[in-house]
């Protein structure tokens, strides 16, 4: 279908409001046990003797519930391009089974690009609203849109050369089965007991595993969040902007989650098994500084990696801490796809 939306239709200032979407406890469920297997997702009894005490939706969940409002009722119409990232995310109120949202957006900012005549950014607040007008999420981001210029030539504006640059889905021997699964990092040494808050070093590394992106979980992710041509459709792909079939940004995010996920379970099991007390995790307040430097295309696999930055002990929690962390996704040919800085509730040994 021929865009009829573009750069020029998003004036600043300028406000909508979309949905709503419905969140039962099974799609909640689901989603968590896929990529946020944390007990406070999956299991209803488990949460309510955790930090937060009831059932709640992963935060990537909700992220993942703005980008099917924003996929349905902006970008279905419009010349999107994707976005190249997102400032800031702060998640205030919980998404519980049951509660209906809905998406208000805001346009902030339009910048026509000086490099490419064909496109425009726009800044958007987003804001994931409950049924009683309560702000769950809260969420700035740009994202690229074609001009209406641009759409009378017949060259698309392309990001670099397509998935061909790391060879496709044919990646070669020793790479992960293409599951999608979480594979913890290639000849690595047992894990180690997982340290409670007052153990963290500031500047300490870890490899979280490995993601594979194949075109199956690619277009699954994207059926049910983001329903853009080029996660969705090979040929559709090949004609747009990425030059072939790509993961959907939350799509990387979500996998980002699964690995933390598997990586802190490995090392709550070395605990267990050396005789050591297991800490706990709470939820995540937000995160910022979320960039998709390159596409994630279908045959590419994703190691990620986290990196404590700073720590304090938190204020409303006693007897918790909160850590912060760069991460990072790279791929076969070295480079970083993906970063963010992030921020967790960490149980403190007292």
């Amino acid at each position: 279908m021929a865009p009829h939306r573009f750069f020029e239709d998003f004036t600043p200032g300028t406000r909508s409001v979309h949905g709503p979407i419905s969140i039962d406890q099974a799609a909640i469920i689901a989603f968590a046990k896929e990529f946020d297997p944390q007990p406070f997702h999956v299991d209803e009894a488990a949460a309510r003797e955790s930090f937060v005490g009831e059932l709640i939706a992963s935060g990537w969940h909700s992220c993942a519930l703005v980008m099917r409002l924003l996929a349905d009722n902006i970008l279905h119409d419009a010349a999107s391009m994707g976005a190249p990232g997102i400032e800031e995310v702060r998640w205030l109120h919980p998404v519980r089974p049951g509660d209906s949202v809905r998406l208000r957006a805001s346009v902030l900012e339009a910048l026509r690009s000086q490099k490419r005549p064909g496109m425009g950014r726009v800044r958007f607040r987003f804001e994931l609203i409950g049924a009683d007008d309560t702000i769950l999420l809260d969420q700035t981001n740009w994202i690229m849109f074609g001009t209406r210029e641009a759409a009378q030539t017949a060259a698309p504006i392309r990001y670099g050369n397509g998935p061909s640059r790391t060879g496709g889905a044919g990646s070669g021997p020793g790479t992960p089965d293409r599951t999608g699964g979480d594979h913890p990092p290639e000849n690595a040494q047992a894990a180690p007991p997982m340290p409670f808050f007052e153990d963290l070093a500031v500047g300490e590394e870890a490899e979280l595993g490995s993601y594979a992106f194949t075109p199956d979980n690619i277009v699954a992710f994207a059926r049910q969040f983001d329903p853009q041509p080029f996660h969705l459709d090979e040929q559709a792909a090949r004609e747009s902007a990425f030059g072939g079939l790509c993961a959907s940004g939350w799509h990387t995010g979500a996998a980002w989650m699964k690995c933390m996920v598997g990586h802190r379970n490995r090392g709550r099991e070395a605990a267990r098994s050396a005789g050591l007390p297991v800490p706990d995790f709470g939820p995540s307040p937000g995160f910022t500084n979320l960039v998709w430097r390159r596409p994630v295309y279908a045959g590419d696999v994703i190691r990620y990696r986290s990196r404590i930055t700073d720590k304090r002990p938190s204020r409303s929690r006693p007897g918790w801490g909160l850590a912060f962390s760069h991460n990072s996704g790279i791929n076969a040919a070295g480079e970083t796809v993906f970063a963010f800085d992030g921020c967790v509730f960490w149980r403190a040994r007292g």
